[in-house]
């Protein structure tokens, strides 16, 4: 016997109701895919990107890991970046961490959690970098929820310190990388007014290209 049978069930009916909405939308799927917006965001299972944004199948290039994290050495996130830049043409690459997030929150603890605590370093060291703004704050959920605006910056960062973006903005490609949030008790997005499309817009240190 097939298990998780219900979930063949849901895929059916789903299914379905696309084709009396729009019959052709698997045959045009199936085609070929041309998103605006590369979503970068957490795993966390109550953010599914398309639905928070109102957007359909084909409208949004997703990767997803434990506390929305753009490490400079992940070749899954950089070939993400580069496939979604050089080959979809997206426009918009939106990083979106969430309040209440967990990996946010283990990061700030003084414990062990597994494997995981070698990723979550990344947010570790943010911390450590902004650790007299972030120690000032004594509500502890305050303190988190600061802790993942500041990842979600500093993600931001990391993306537009890549070669693939800075080349596609030499290249005059129309790039922008914005910074956002989302708060799960309410379910609305926050921007962060953290939006970087051009090269003037990063520190020097790291431009690999130099203005013209």
């Amino acid at each position: 016997m097939k298990e998780l049978q219900n979930l063949f069930e849901n895929n059916r009916i789903w299914a379905e109701n696309k084709v009396k909405n729009d019959p052709q939308v698997f045959s045009r799927l199936s085609e070929k895919q041309a998103p605006k917006y590369l979503w970068i965001g957490c795993s966390d299972s109550r953010i599914p990107a398309n639905e928070i944004l109102g957007l359909e199948p084909g409208e949004v290039f997703v990767h997803r890991n434990v506390g929305n994290l753009f490490p400079h050495t992940d070749f899954n996130c950089l070939s993400v970046l580069q496939y979604g830049i050089d080959y979809l043409n997206v426009e918009h690459v939106i990083v979106c961490g969430h309040y209440r997030c967990g990996g946010v929150i283990a990061a700030m603890e003084n414990a062990q959690f597994g494997l995981v605590d070698n990723w979550l370093r990344n947010i570790r060291d943010i911390y450590s970098r902004e650790k007299e703004q972030l120690d000032a704050i004594k509500d502890k959920e305050l303190k988190s929820n600061r802790l993942v605006e500041l990842n979600v910056l500093y993600q931001v960062m990391n993306v537009c310190h890549t070669t693939i973006v800075q080349n596609a903005w030499a290249n005059n490609k129309k790039l922008s990388i914005h910074g956002w949030t989302y708060d799960l008790s309410t379910g609305l997005l926050k921007d962060l007014n953290c939006c970087i499309s051009s090269l003037d817009q990063i520190e020097d240190t790291y431009r690999t290209l130099k203005l013209h």
